[in-house]
């Protein structure tokens, strides 16, 4: 990530630390501090935070469903986790690129499932 401070440098513009940019929402988009550590966020239009990204490389990156809740995480370091929720807010469904599951993934919850209706025996598909 370029640091500000040394494009501000380059273009001769006087400056003092820390660096602080804010979007037209108040939402932080850039920090440096004069040990030239900072970070860099990026917002969704519901001002939920969808990427960040340090000096030194490392990032993560999110989604949201239209509600708010988030819905999907990745890191720089290869880790990632998912998740769904209900028509109230509530998590249904998590998993994780270490392995962990927990509940159901919409769609799937009955696929593949047999049914029995007047003694008949039907095998449930997702159209």
């Amino acid at each position: 990530m370029k640091k500000v401070s040394d494009t501000y440098k380059k273009l001769g513009i006087d400056f003092s630390f820390p660096i602080e940019i804010k979007d037209a929402n108040g939402n932080e988009t850039y920090y440096e501090y004069s040990d030239g550590f900072g970070w860099k966020r990026e917002y969704d239009a519901k001002g939920n935070e969808t990427y960040y990204e340090t000096h030194n490389g490392y990032w993560h990156k999110c989604e949201y469903d239209s509600k708010g809740n988030r819905t999907y995480y990745e890191d720089s370091d290869g880790y990632w986790h998912k998740c769904e929720y209900d028509s109230k807010g509530n998590r249904t469904y998590y998993e994780s690129s270490d392995g962990e599951k927990k509940g159901t993934p919409r769609g799937h919850a009955c696929t593949g499932k047999v049914i029995k209706i007047d003694g008949r025996k039907y095998k449930l598909m997702e159209l």
